[in-house]
């Protein structure tokens, strides 16, 4: 089966795993955010598939400006549960592709700490994984 996206669709796809990627970043303020986000991005960057396809057109649609984390997140927790749902519902090999992408990059931004993220980072992992998994298909 083959996805067709709009530009809206494809905005959130962007928005969800790059957001997914600057969420980390932001809880971890008391590490280093910016290694944090690089190796998410990178990781972002490696993934194939139509998320490949999505994430490597270099647009600059994306906002992920916010005032604090919690503006933030209300932001892109919903378009993670958007993107899965919008996914499952049109093929769902590709919702598994999108959902294995965003967590490949929140285990390379996490990498590269030792030992275990902190309980911050940890958080948000587990909020970015629920939103992953509670997208009903619409």
């Amino acid at each position: 089966m083959s996805i067709t996206l709009s530009d809206q669709d494809k905005l959130t796809l962007r928005t969800a795993a790059y957001g997914a990627v600057t969420l980390l970043a932001a809880a971890d303020a008391a590490g280093n955010p910016h290694k944090t986000a690089t190796h998410g991005s990178i990781a972002l960057a490696s993934a194939t598939g139509l998320i490949g396809h999505v994430l490597a057109e270099k647009q600059r649609d994306v906002n992920l400006n916010g005032k604090s984390v919690a503006e933030l997140a209300d932001h892109v927790l919903p378009a993670l549960t958007a993107a899965m749902s919008l996914h499952k519902q049109q093929d769902p090999a590709e919702a598994d592709n999108f959902r294995s992408a965003v967590i490949i990059a929140i285990d390379a931004a996490t990498q590269i700490h030792p030992g275990q993220p902190s309980p911050t980072m940890t958080d948000m992992i587990g909020k970015i994984t629920e939103a992953l998994d509670t997208a009903p298909v619409r």
